[in-house]
């Protein structure tokens, strides 16, 4: 059995900020209260939108997609050998166009 992977990158900083307009519970969230809900500061939520920050530890990618109420690989991609944490997703992973 693989270990539960320690970080995790967002696939697409777009689905995260469409998702945040209408969430599990069909209302919006803010950046700010979605940093609130998921414990990390809202500069985190800010570099995610922005893709200047790829990667999260595994507590804070479960918590954002909890707070969103979407299942945690709708957002995420463990990081490991088939998607690495800074470079461009694969082709299997990346976001369709």
């Amino acid at each position: 059995m693989e270990p539960e992977p320690k970080r995790f990158r967002l696939v697409d900083p777009l689905r995260l900020r469409i998702l945040m307009e209408r969430t599990g519970s069909g209302c919006s969230i803010s950046g700010r209260a979605l940093a609130a809900a998921a414990d990390v500061p809202h500069g985190t939520i800010d570099h995610l939108l922005s893709g200047t920050v790829k990667t999260q530890p595994a507590q804070v990618a479960y918590a954002i997609s909890d707070t969103i109420g979407v299942d945690h690989p709708v957002l995420w991609a463990p990081v490991g050998r088939s998607v690495p944490a800074e470079t461009d997703l694969p082709p299997h992973i990346a976001a369709a166009p």
